[in-house]
């Protein structure tokens, strides 16, 4: 029997001007794939740009992360699009980032949501659909990266596009199998030694503990570890030392 396999993505690219948040690089050092800001939520041109670079230089995938026109809440706040605008708006940030990254020596690989956007669309129909047929309009050999079972990965599959199941190393969940929301206590988790060993679980026995300590089956195919966190460097080295240790070595989806 082979090894089991799984990709480490992380956010980046979120500072803004002189307004820095998360180590880019270093986490670029550590991660398969780069889920990069396109400029609505978060990031300007010239930290995009360098992020590309960097993902270029380190073998990083880059993958587009999408978000509402949201720069004053960090896309954290859920906006009531009519859905062509928003497919719109989802094609104009993958575009950008495309062609910062052409400039980088790389490429949009894959496409993600970001914050409520990511949230809305696991049970959202209309935004869900709005970026599925954004992606597909674009470029229908994207897969999109989103959470099992939802709205956003069945509109996309519907559609022909490839999906990749995402889970979250540093998030608490619900018996649900959905997130723990942020504005809960304990819904993000600080600990190194507890994430990876909760990342070896998810990866080798396909479950998860949840919040109320019942055991929830997670399906996935790539584990996403935040690059804003506190210490979210070292959060990422714990993890993918952890698989390594268990002769699981991460390796990009697309």
């Amino acid at each position: 029997m082979s090894a089991p396999r799984v990709d480490l993505n992380s956010d980046v690219g979120e500072s803004f001007g002189r307004w820095t948040l998360g180590d880019d690089a270093g986490v670029l050092a550590v991660v398969t794939s780069a889920n990069v800001a396109c400029g609505f939520h978060a990031g300007d041109a010239s930290t995009l740009r360098r992020c590309c670079e960097d993902a270029a230089r380190l073998g990083v995938v880059v993958g587009a992360q999408v978000g509402y026109r949201d720069l004053a809440g960090f896309g954290r706040r859920f906006i009531d699009y009519d859905a062509t605008e928003l497919a719109d708006d989802v094609v104009y940030q993958v575009g950008a980032l495309e062609a910062l990254a052409r400039v980088a020596g790389t490429r949009v690989s894959y496409v993600k949501p970001h914050g409520a956007l990511y949230n809305a669309t696991v049970h959202h129909e209309g935004q869900a659909r709005a970026v599925v047929a954004a992606v597909k309009a674009y470029d229908a050999s994207l897969p999109v990266l989103g959470l099992p079972g939802s709205r956003l990965l069945a509109e996309a599959e519907a559609a022909g596009l490839r999906t990749v199941r995402e889970a979250f190393a540093d998030r608490a969940y619900t018996p649900e199998g959905t997130l723990v929301p942020r504005s809960q206590a304990g819904a993000v988790l600080h600990d190194p030694d507890e994430v990876a060993a909760r990342v070896v679980r998810l990866v080798t026995d396909g479950t998860l503990v949840a919040v109320d300590g019942s055991t929830v089956r997670v399906e996935a195919d790539s584990v996403c570890v935040h690059g804003d966190s506190p210490g979210a460097v070292a959060m990422a080295t714990a993890v993918r030392d952890a698989l390594v240790a268990e002769g699981i070595a991460p390796e990009a989806f697309a």
